[in-house]
């Protein structure tokens, strides 16, 4: 199997990087994550995060397996080694993460994008008040200094400290807009007026927001239909 462009998630470029630096088993990989803070950039949730990647690795041909070992009323003990493609496919993945952005699909734009099945602004400006609640600590953590550990070896922390404080700000303003009045949820008009372009909400959908008051109250009288020939086609709906 050929090496992939970019490594399948986060914990493939962790791991190979570990056997890499030398020949080692997963537990002592487990162990040097959480050691080195590797677990705040990769997921490894999971209790068998780490040996699932080992699997898909070797399936790539990225690492092999140096030696097997039992001890006396021990299991018995795996260690990796990265092969050359290893080796050459870890340079390629670290080249190109830190010098061309991927194109990544996090949670929050795409719930962002669908805040309509959501009851309204206040409820909208509570779950953002109650997301950088959880964020503030994280920062917290983040922003914790490390004595003694040189810069270069901290600078992801950084970044993701930079990445949370600028969502932070970002979630208060939109927030304060919330609560002025400068941001509100669209009308049934605005939705209509839009549909040729969009593709704007069934009609069906259009009472579902009607009756849940989930539309702008200031302007949520009838202004009129659009011609039935301007609106989108019911099977190209979508609803933001």
């Amino acid at each position: 199997m050929a090496a992939p462009v970019r490594p399948r998630s986060p914990l493939w470029m962790v791991v190979l990087s570990l056997a890499c630096e030398e020949p080692m088993h997963p537990y002592r990989m487990q162990t040097l994550i959480k050691q080195r803070g590797k677990d705040l950039v990769a997921n490894v949730a999971q209790r068998n995060s780490v040996y699932q990647t080992i699997d898909a690795l070797r399936r790539a041909g990225l690492i092999e397996v140096r030696e097997t070992s039992r001890e006396e009323r021990r299991p018995e003990r795996t260690v990796y080694a990265a092969t050359p493609e290893g080796r050459r496919a870890l340079r390629s993945w670290v080249r190109t993460a830190l010098s061309t952005p991927a194109r990544e699909f996090p949670d929050l734009p795409a719930a962002l994008s669908t805040v309509l099945g959501i009851d309204g602004p206040d409820d909208l400006r509570g779950l953002l008040e109650a997301r950088v609640a959880a964020l503030e600590p994280r920062l917290e953590e983040l922003e914790k200094p490390v004595p003694g550990v040189p810069r270069l070896f901290l600078i992801e922390g950084e970044y993701m400290a930079s990445m949370v404080r600028a969502e932070i700000r970002w979630l208060r303003a939109i927030i304060a807009d919330l609560r002025s009045g400068r941001l509100t949820f669209p009308t049934e008009a605005e939705l209509l007026r839009i549909s040729v372009e969009m593709g704007g909400p069934s009609d069906a959908t259009l009472r579902q927001l009607k009756e849940s008051q989930v539309l702008s109250p200031s302007k949520r009288k009838s202004r009129g239909r659009a011609p039935k020939a301007n609106r989108a086609p019911e099977r190209r709906t979508k609803t933001r």
